[in-house]
């Protein structure tokens, strides 16, 4: 199921879209600088500020997870949704699956694909009834959306997202039904790094990645010619070249050796079809501190048909 959010926009004109939290676990904190339960996360309030300063120039919002680590303590969203309120009651505010959702006796409900032990009894319950994502099925939280000029596939990683599955299946078709001369802009999300991630914690298991993710899913990146992806999960924000088969395929290679441990987030504009800029922004000034253009032949993009597409990256 796809929805398209009716933004009015054009297709000639900018369609300027903010993805919030590259780092995907934005969470909360409290205004009057008292503890809070899991204390994580008190740059988020900075990061709550910038976006509804830039809010004028905000047409859309994706958090990929974590929300709260509230862990049971329901309060903890009450507190989450006053932060978010002045965002979430003026664009529309996406959310994707996470991992502090789920408690050991929940998988009977949600079939989770990890053993993660800290939703305090929860079960996603919260999450899937506070926010509205067109998913089929709340309990799989995956779906794909349009705005604009962009197709987002939003996939759950706490569930199976391995060739043959039910996810897989989903995020094949959601990749191969956007119609590029609309959505030319083709952006793949989720919450655990399916893609790739430098970070010591996947590192110590020698994977750089959710174990299977990549090797899963790149085929389908490449043959739909996927522009971007998104991940949360790991508390850093990080840039990589296209990867392509463990291999970086850009020749360019010096261009992508960007880590940054703070907090941020993501703005993206679609100004064309050929043309999009990415910058991204630090919670504590919404200054610029990384930014890259994708440019590519639009008719590249329209002359890829179903099964018929080169395995190469479209990023330049």
């Amino acid at each position: 199921m796809t929805v398209t959010w009716t933004s009015g926009y054009d297709i000639g004109e900018s369609t300027p879209f903010v993805e919030w939290g590259i780092k995907g676990d934005r969470k909360m904190a409290e205004c009057d600088g008292s503890n809070e339960y899991s204390d994580y996360q008190p740059g988020s309030l900075n990061t709550t500020d910038q976006l509804v300063r830039d809010l004028n120039n905000i047409d859309i919002v994706f958090h990929i997870g974590d929300l709260t680590y509230s862990n049971g303590y329901l309060s903890q969203w009450d507190q989450f949704t006053a932060q978010v309120e002045p965002i979430a009651s003026t664009v529309p505010y996406m959310i994707g699956r996470f991992v502090h959702l789920h408690v050991n006796h929940c998988h009977v409900i949600l079939l989770s694909f990890y053993d993660t032990p800290d939703s305090g009894g929860e079960c996603g319950v919260p999450a899937e009834t506070m926010f509205y994502v067109p998913a089929e099925n709340r309990a799989k939280f995956w779906y794909s959306t349009d705005y604009g000029m962009f197709r987002f596939c939003i996939a759950d990683s706490e569930h199976d997202w391995r060739e043959g599955s039910e996810q897989y299946r989903f995020i094949e078709q959601c990749l191969a039904s956007v119609d590029r001369r609309k959505q030319p802009w083709l952006i793949f999300a989720a919450h655990r790094v399916l893609g790739y991630s430098s970070d010591y914690w996947y590192a110590q298991e020698g994977s750089f990645a959710e174990p299977m993710g990549r090797e899963s899913l790149q085929k389908l990146w490449q043959k739909y010619k996927v522009d971007i992806a998104f991940y949360g999960h790991v508390h850093n924000y990080e840039r990589t070249c296209p990867i392509y088969q463990n291999q970086c395929a850009n020749e360019e290679k010096h261009h992508y050796s960007v880590l940054d441990y703070d907090f941020g987030f993501v703005k993206m504009t679609a100004f064309n079809h050929s043309y999009m800029p990415y910058e991204y922004k630090k919670s504590r000034d919404g200054e610029v501190y990384d930014s890259f253009t994708i440019s590519r032949d639009y008719k590249d993009v329209l002359a890829c048909v179903q099964d018929g597409c080169e395995t190469t990256t479209l990023a330049t």
